[in-house]
């Protein structure tokens, strides 16, 4: 009876214990996301009561030394590059995932794996020089001179590739086998399975991976910065040069003065608000399926 009571008083402890590491944890996590955000709207205050709200919207263009201050062409580039990217990688990275898991034999999906893996560790600036020197004379066939939306578009959708694909395929491992077991069993084929039973299953581990890629892609700077052209106007087609928000921040902020460095924060504030209502989005639409 006593080895019996010390060893429930020794996993009551554990498990309070575990309870309080992962408790502290998350409320550290949620924290720092809120000291972030914090800091960006003590640091925009100027700004913003200095400026307005409305003329980050309706000035006439963006010259901070004439106090012009329109974000729009730039929230507009970085709403396009973002929603390009991920049209590009969510197909292939959903393609990829099902491929790994459900088609390539054992040895060939350890590799293909391992492929992604690698694919997801290169540093953006590799894929800027990469995109600056192969595809950016393809895409200026197209016009303009290559460092356009569309090149931007399909580098940073290469680099969320690996983001989608592995998040992707970690979802799908999750469904139960029972589950796929009984599709085969109803006369299934793989395919059906795979569209009726396990996509279905694993849609909300597949939508959080898009929204990491999403995340990632709205807030790449290095890689846009060498190949989207820096040109702050409205675009008017795919291959137009454009600046995206954040590569905004790392050209201006090095010699931005009191209120420009401001207004830069108040960029950064538009940023996690944009990525703060897709994620909303995305979780409304995943409580409308349920």
């Amino acid at each position: 009876m006593t080895k019996w009571s010390l060893s429930t008083l020794s996993r009551l402890k554990s498990d309070w214990l575990f309870t309080v590491v992962t408790r502290s944890s998350a409320c550290v996590a949620a924290a720092i996301v809120f000291l972030v955000v914090a800091f960006l709207i003590s640091e925009s205050i100027p700004a913003i009561r200095q400026i307005g709200v409305g003329r980050f919207i309706t000035d006439a263009s963006w010259h901070p030394l004439s106090d012009q201050f329109n974000l729009t062409p730039m929230i507009v580039a970085s709403l396009t590059i973002t929603l390009g990217a991920i049209l590009i990688a969510a197909p292939l990275g959903i393609s990829a995932a099902i491929y790994c898991q459900f088609y390539a034999p054992t040895a060939i999906a350890v590799w293909y794996r391992r492929l992604i893996e690698l694919l997801s560790g290169i540093p953006s600036v590799v894929f800027g020089l990469w995109g600056l020197v192969v595809l950016a004379p393809i895409v200026a066939r197209l016009g303009g001179s290559g460092q356009s939306i569309l090149t931007a578009s399909l580098v940073l959708g290469l680099m969320i590739l690996p983001t989608v694909a592995l998040t992707t395929q970690a979802a799908l491992r999750s469904v139960p086998g029972e589950w796929l077991a009984g599709g085969a069993a109803l006369g299934f084929c793989r395919s059906s399975t795979i569209r009726r039973i396990a996509l279905p299953a694993a849609r909300r581990g597949i939508l959080g991976g898009l929204l990491l890629a999403l995340a990632r892609a709205m807030g790449e700077t290095m890689a846009v910065l060498m190949l989207a052209g820096n040109v702050v106007e409205m675009p008017d087609s795919i291959v137009a040069p454009a600046r995206t928000l954040t590569a905004n921040i790392a050209l201006e902020m090095g010699y931005a003065t009191a209120g420009h460095r401001s207004v830069l924060f108040v960029s950064g504030l538009f940023l996690i608000a944009i990525v703060a209502v897709s994620v909303s989005l995305a979780g409304f639409g995943g409580a409308v399926d349920e």
